[in-house]
């Protein structure tokens, strides 16, 4: 009998412990000579502030190394993903980070052509041997809250993911330069959040 109890203890143990070292889904270390590149809309891009505070470009002071900002302002999904291949062509990236959707809200276009075009983008870039890390777009209306098809995608495709910096800005009038974009301290907040899942990610 003590037996048996010591065995299913020890069992109970190891499941916990196993399950407390799953640190979700992962990326490669970026080392020396990786390349990041931020691709999406005018999140991206930075409307609403500098240059220089535009996410990518904190996010670039935090990890130590260049961040290529590709973000177009007003590009729906449907032309991020035409334009994606020739993107990836030319930098050749170690990681992307996704953050797309947001022009196709605001169009009122359809919901299931959105989520096919993000799954299409991160299989993108993925087959290349790329890492991507998605980032939510919050859904203009009440609540303010970002679709659980970002989530959903996610896991499916067990990418990283952060689901909730951007609901959290967008819902505070003092992070914000206009309805729709963060300002300098928004982005700010923005790169810190998505330097933290990178960190988190990486495979040690």
């Amino acid at each position: 009998m003590r037996r048996n109890t010591f065995v299913n203890f020890s069992l109970f143990f190891f499941i916990i412990l196993f399950t407390g070292c799953d640190s979700g889904p992962q990326i490669a270390p970026l080392g020396q000579g990786a390349v990041v590149l931020a691709f999406g809309d005018s999140l991206t891009h930075g409307t609403g502030a500098a240059e220089e505070q535009s996410y990518p470009e904190v996010l670039a002071n935090l990890l130590g190394r260049p961040v290529i900002n590709v973000g177009i302002p007003g590009e729906i999904s449907a032309a991020g993903l035409k334009r994606l291949p020739g993107i990836l062509d030319e930098y050749n990236p170690t990681l992307v980070i996704l953050c797309h959707g947001g022009n196709d809200f605001l169009r009122r276009l359809d919901k299931d052509q959105t989520i096919s075009n993000l799954k299409a983008m991160i299989e993108m870039i993925r087959v290349r041997g790329i890492d991507v890390i998605l980032v939510g777009v919050p859904k203009l209306g009440f609540g303010l809250t970002v679709p659980p098809f970002y989530a959903t995608i996610a896991e499916e495709q067990k990418i990283p993911f952060e689901g909730e910096i951007l609901a959290d800005l967008l819902g505070d009038n003092s992070m914000k330069s206009d309805a729709i974009h963060p300002n300098a301290t928004g982005y700010r907040l923005m790169a810190e959040a998505i330097y933290e899942v990178i960190n988190k990610a990486q495979r040690k």
